[in-house]
């Protein structure tokens, strides 16, 4: 292993480099360095366009052998995707996580290992890939054994991540087990706000205050935008009654942690006022309803009492194996169907996709933040057809949308939050936003504190 000087940074002087979210809501990994040692804050997949995907191929700059340790603020892929990658190319550093995000992570990333195989065997077979054989990013054994690199920390407890760097963990509210990072280091203190969540979500607990810090990375996703003020139960209540109301069927793509939740949360409380007609509603997704359970046992992280949560898992059917699945298609409206992924980037509700989208009477209802370049963002944009499975698929169904359900603080609420926090930092990184959120909060941020505020580029450096 090179020692500092050869790495070719003077001793106590730390720098920050920008790996990934910059320009984009995607690949977050940000290099924190200091005396030669190198710390990785977030180790996320870039997903969305081909020219995105492409950089998860692309060398990080350093050879992975060389980073010491990571930590992670949250389990989603975009945070943690690329770690059996970085697992693969050598990494045996130690993975620093909160217990809930250690939980999500067994289930996501052997998923992630074999959803990188699937695509890699469609390539081969289709003959879609330049490359001869397509290979996976990372295997599904590959995935699973990353695991063993997992180091949960308890929300507030204060640990050594290398010598010369402590760090600790406070609960972002964004999803279960999802952290902000507090690093203090060469005499300074660096806190990363993860993905933060809503003030007042009903499912989760709200995000605690930052204690004040040096520097500070925030997130900028709905940096431009405020969530409506409509009862997403409402609206979820009008776009089901209006497609029942024709015989037809409502597909949701959710993503499995988090928005499956919500999404029957809501199914519940209508069920409960007598709102919802007597139709089937599916979980057709392994993974959300395996996160389903881990929402229920950390019952820590969110709002919902023991009764609610069992009125909550028994909101739907679930779906657990292929063959369920396919049942499914083989029926009929009315019914709403509740199936991963979140942008219908991939999984089983591509297939009721195939089946349902071109009938008229049927409903896609979009639930979250659509990425450019995914088929969600395709079907906001208006997009008459869809590539699935290499087929062209006709968009008749209509294409509704509920940005209540978001678990992304909006720029208002990040607001208050930092507000709350009463923080004083000498300078600012706004980061995992895309272009024109991130500068706008930017400029909320300027003229609201007076902070000197930074949009990152990509591979860009800065000495703390």
């Amino acid at each position: 292993m090179p020692d500092r000087q050869q790495r070719g940074y003077p001793p106590s002087v730390a720098h920050l480099v920008f790996l990934g979210a910059t320009d984009t809501v995607t690949g977050s990994k940000t290099l924190v360095e200091l005396e030669g040692k190198r710390v990785l804050v977030d180790c996320g997949l870039f997903q969305g366009v081909k020219e995105l995907r492409l950089r998860n191929w692309e060398s990080l700059g350093l050879p992975a052998t060389s980073i010491d340790a990571v930590v992670l603020t949250h389990a989603h892929i975009d945070h943690s995707g690329y770690l059996p990658r970085l697992y693969r190319d050598g990494f045996r550093g130690p993975v620093f996580c909160s217990p809930g995000t250690r939980d999500l992570l067994q289930v996501l990333l052997p998923d992630s290992g074999h959803l990188q195989e699937e695509q890699a065997r469609f390539a081969n077979k289709r003959g879609a890939s330049r490359h001869r054989p397509a290979l996976p990013l990372y295997s599904q054994r590959e995935a699973e054994e990353s695991l063993g690199q997992l180091r949960p920390v308890p929300f507030g407890t204060d640990f050594a991540v290398v010598p010369g760097v402590q760090a600790r963990l406070s609960r972002a509210g964004h999803i279960i087990g999802a952290s902000s990072v507090r690093l203090e280091l060469a005499g300074r203190s660096l806190t990363f706000s993860g993905d933060v969540g809503r003030l007042h979500d009903p499912l989760m607990q709200p995000p605690e205050p930052l204690a004040d810090t040096d520097v500070l990375v925030v997130e900028s996703t709905y940096g431009d935008r405020r969530h409506p003020q409509a009862d997403p139960v409402d609206e979820l209540a009008k776009v089901l009654d209006e497609t029942f109301a024709r015989g037809g069927v409502v597909i949701v793509p959710a993503f499995a942690v988090g928005r499956a939740q919500h999404l029957l949360y809501c199914v519940a409380q209508l069920r409960r006022s007598g709102r919802l007609r007597d139709v089937p509603v599916y979980l057709d997704s392994p993974m959300a309803i395996e996160a389903t359970r881990i929402f229920v046992d950390n019952a820590d992280d969110h709002r919902l009492s023991a009764a609610q949560s069992e009125e909550m898992c028994r909101a739907a059917r679930y779906a657990h194996t292929p063959e369920e699945s396919k049942a499914i298609d083989a029926s009929s409206g009315p019914m709403l169907i509740i199936s991963a992924s979140g942008m219908a980037t991939g999984g089983r509700v591509l297939h009721h996709l195939r089946r349902f989208m071109p009938d008229p009477r049927n409903t896609v209802l979009l639930v979250g933040f659509q990425s450019a370049g995914t088929r969600g963002r395709a079907l906001l944009d208006g997009a008459e057809e869809l590539k699935i499975h290499g087929d062209y698929i006709q968009v008749g169904a209509r294409i509704a949308t509920i940005s209540g359900l978001s678990a992304h603080a909006d720029w208002a609420e990040l607001v208050e939050w930092l507000a709350t926090s009463g923080l004083r930092p000498e300078r600012v990184f706004v980061n995992h936003g895309e272009p024109a959120a991130a500068d706008a909060f930017r400029r909320r941020l300027s003229d609201r504190f007076g902070w000197s505020v930074t949009l990152p580029h990509l591979g860009e450096r800065f000495e703390l």
